[in-house]
């Protein structure tokens, strides 16, 4: 009795449609990992103005001043609870944010805040914008840029309303 071996293998053209397959799947794929860091500086940039309108929520629900404090030299925010003229972050502090410029957390740079000279948005008891801590005087609005991976964003807060809006000016 003869036993036939048959060794099955693959040929030539189904190991060449393999790697055109998976050659295509990479050419799908590698671009979307490269757009997952412009991702991460859009969810940072979202998260400033969620904190943004938070704060002025807060200020018209509790009847108290809020500020939102931006700290270009350390990539970081924080908000504080108004009381009175001056801000005590040590003793009113609600929330600080780091952004991170590597790593996992909200990613990017802030490389500008300006509202009207200072680098601090407050918002009145009513969630207007105003000049300062204890002032009933609007402010002019401002700005905080962003930028990260490329990709460069604007935050504009209106005078009077504290509308936020958002501009990307430069990136993929």
């Amino acid at each position: 009795m003869s036993h036939e071996l048959r060794c099955r293998a693959y040929t030539l053209i189904e190991l060449l449609i393999a790697i055109v397959l998976l050659g295509i799947a990479s050419a799908v794929v590698i671009p979307s990992i490269g757009s997952a860091d412009a991702l991460k500086v859009q969810s940072a940039v979202r998260a400033i103005v969620a904190d943004i309108n938070a704060a002025q929520s807060e200020a018209l629900a509790t009847q108290r001043g809020r500020a939102i404090v931006f700290d270009v030299a350390h990539n970081k925010y924080q908000i504080i609870e108004v009381n009175g003229t001056t801000l005590n972050p040590a003793q009113d502090l609600i929330r600080e944010v780091q952004l991170v410029t590597t790593g996992h957390g909200l990613s990017g740079t802030i490389v500008a805040a300006d509202f009207g000279g200072t680098d601090t948005l407050v918002f009145d008891e009513l969630g207007g914008p105003v000049t300062g801590p204890g002032s009933s005087n609007p402010s002019a609005g401002g700005t905080v840029r962003v930028t990260g991976f490329g990709s460069t964003f604007e935050l504009t807060v209106e005078a009077y309303t504290g509308r936020v809006t958002v501009q990307r000016l430069a990136g993929p």
